[in-house]
């Protein structure tokens, strides 16, 4: 088998004016993605475009662990970007960048198959802002009580919790969706109804700007 998924994410949000979008995708698709997968510790990559929320595109990098951001060979890369990167990459042409380096907190391990599963076709993200004084209830509600009942809901494939320990805010959220209409079903709803979690925690936590975002993978190209 192999390995697809680590226990670490890039993630790099970026607002692109629509004239740069041909190129944006191109320059993703032909140079950026395969440079970036010949790094050490890069499992796999993809480009999602937002449905819902903001900014526009999400570029995710599954790791194998958050030393990959610190190799040889990736710094090398970061440090001498290529013509076309310095054009329209991100630094260059983007707009409200968030780049965030996520290392995962939840679930602490995962089965075979699900490390060997490629980039989903739909992603929700969630940046979230927790106080430190509700940080411990929030966590135990959210791994025993919302994640469960969530992974019950017809198209929910994963979640995965990450503390961010470059950039923020501290805690990203990341669940896996076969399609992008998933957070739109009477399940999700549903299930989104029966939610406690300001109850249980008795605090207030909220959500970044432009979280939650919804997004749907536009490279690799999806069939549907």
């Amino acid at each position: 088998m192999v390995k697809k998924k680590g226990s670490a994410l890039l993630m790099v949000f970026t607002n692109i004016d629509s004239e740069h979008d041909f190129e944006f995708n191109q320059w993703y698709v032909e140079e950026h993605l395969p440079e970036r997968l010949r790094a050490p510790g890069f499992l796999d990559a993809a480009l999602y475009q937002a449905t819902k929320g903001s900014p526009r595109y999400l570029a995710v990098y599954e790791l194998e662990s958050v030393a990959a951001m610190r190799t040889p060979e990736y710094l090398y890369m970061s440090e001498n970007p290529t013509q076309w990167t310095q054009r329209i990459g991100p630094s260059s042409a983007g707009r409200g960048v968030v780049r965030n380096i996520c290392d995962q907190i939840s679930p602490k391990e995962s089965d075979s198959d699900f490390m060997g599963r490629s980039m989903a076709p739909a992603l929700q993200v969630g940046r979230m802002i927790v106080p430190e004084e509700i940080e411990d209830k929030y966590n135990d509600y959210y791994d025993n009580q919302r994640t469960p009942r969530n992974m019950t809901v017809p198209g929910c494939l994963a979640v995965r919790r990450y503390h961010v320990v470059e950039g923020s805010p501290k805690y990203t959220t990341v669940y896996e969706f076969e399609h992008e209409k998933v957070p739109e079903s009477m399940a999700w709803n549903a299930s989104r109804g029966e939610d406690k979690m300001h109850e249980y925690i008795g605090g207030s936590y909220g959500h970044a700007t432009g979280s939650p975002g919804v997004y749907r993978r536009i490279s690799p190209d999806r069939a549907f």
